[in-house]
């Protein structure tokens, strides 16, 4: 499968500067899932500036 960082880097919403996995999404739910934690796509602006990428903070942020 040819990935499509360039296309998914239009959509990537993750501030966080130094990861090697930005746009390469494949990889970014893996490594998340890994660490039971969630990829900061999912999370809206503010939560995922904090970079708590927590499955429990995911619950707790749309839980409001």
């Amino acid at each position: 499968m040819e990935c499509k960082k360039e296309k998914n880097m239009t959509h990537c919403s993750c501030t966080y500067e130094p990861c090697g996995r930005k746009g390469i999404c494949c990889e970014c739910v893996q490594y998340h899932l890994k660490n039971r934690e969630l990829p900061g796509c999912f999370f809206p602006a503010n939560a995922e500036k904090t970079y708590n990428r927590s499955i429990e903070y995911f619950v707790k942020t749309y839980k409001k």
